[in-house]
């Protein structure tokens, strides 16, 4: 598909965001969440264009979470307290980067997991900080100044995550169609080949890790911001699992991927966990196989092969 054909598409997709949001009020919650979800799984997408998956992002998503948690209590201000937590994932990311590069395949992604479930427990243990599995209660937050509540906030918080989606997105798809995008699908094939050319494998995949957790960052702050209470859970395994579900939903081949993967979970959640409340993990399952043996490439795999390129 054209760029153009993807952008009509990203802009149909966003006016139909806020046309569900505004006809249905509760889905407000849900798109925002899946919003927040799919900026995590965009940078993902990154990795994955190297061949390399991260079971552990989470821990970006609870670094910022907790940043907002924190940042409350100092600066109110949602439109300062958003950048700085996703600043605060990317040198987090960066640190941890340069070690991770190193690996490859199995070996990152476990290790990702690792240092995300070591987190976990940090945020479980130190309870005179961070209360433990009771969590942080997010304190009053300002948008542009303006004290904002229910229905206004949901509002404010809705609009910056899709601001926020379609900025990322239109980066994310010119970083994949330059130099550094090829870089990384070199990774993924020969990366020998890379060396012998004089470009450094480790620094392009840091480069893209470190864009990974400020995306993941920025999700996490949205996440936060969302739901007005963050706990260690945000880190938890299963967390990343998710986001590795909804890359694998939505599909790699398109930054759209991403956030039709992270709609399609939350509402299939959502409306499985209303009609079969104790069995919806095994629905998301089957969704998950069905995608899997019928559409290899995901939703957007399918969306592709039915419009012209």
């Amino acid at each position: 598909m054209t760029r153009l054909g993807e952008t009509l598409l990203a802009l149909a997709g966003a006016a139909a965001v806020l046309a569900l949001a505004y006809a249905v009020p509760w889905l407000r919650f849900v798109l925002t969440i899946a919003l927040a979800k799919g900026l995590a799984v965009l940078g993902i997408l990154l990795l994955l264009r190297a061949g390399q998956v991260s079971f552990g992002h989470a821990l970006y998503l609870a670094l910022a979470a907790y940043g907002i948690a924190f940042g409350t209590m100092a600066v109110p201000e949602a439109l300062v307290l958003i950048p700085g937590a996703a600043l605060l994932s990317g040198l987090v990311g960066l640190v941890i980067g340069l070690f991770v590069v190193r690996y490859r395949e199995i070996f990152f992604g476990m290790l990702n997991l690792a240092l995300s479930m070591v987190f976990y427990s940090v945020l479980e243990k130190f309870y005179a900080v961070t209360h433990g599995a009771d969590g942080i209660r997010l304190g009053p937050v300002t948008y542009l100044g303006r004290p904002l509540a229910g229905e206004a906030a949901e509002w404010a918080v809705l609009a910056v995550a899709l601001g926020l989606a379609l900025a990322f997105g239109a980066l994310v798809r010119v970083a994949l169609a330059s130099p550094l995008g090829e870089a990384l699908a070199g990774i993924k094939t020969r990366e020998t080949r890379l060396d012998f050319m004089g470009v450094s494998p480790r620094r392009v995949l840091l480069a893209a890790y470190v864009a990974s957790a400020v995306m993941a960052g920025c999700g996490g702050a949205i996440i936060a911001l969302t739901t007005r209470h963050v706990t260690p859970a945000i880190a938890y395994w299963t967390t990343s699992g998710e986001l590795v579900f909804i890359a694998i939903l939505g599909g790699a081949g398109s930054v759209l991927g991403p956030f039709l993967g992270a709609a399609a979970y939350e509402l299939t959640r959502v409306y499985a966990a209303a009609l079969v409340a104790n069995a919806w993990q095994m629905v998301l399952g089957l969704v998950l196989l069905a995608v899997i043996v019928f559409a290899p490439g995901g939703l957007w795999g399918m969306i592709a092969r039915r419009r012209p390129a």
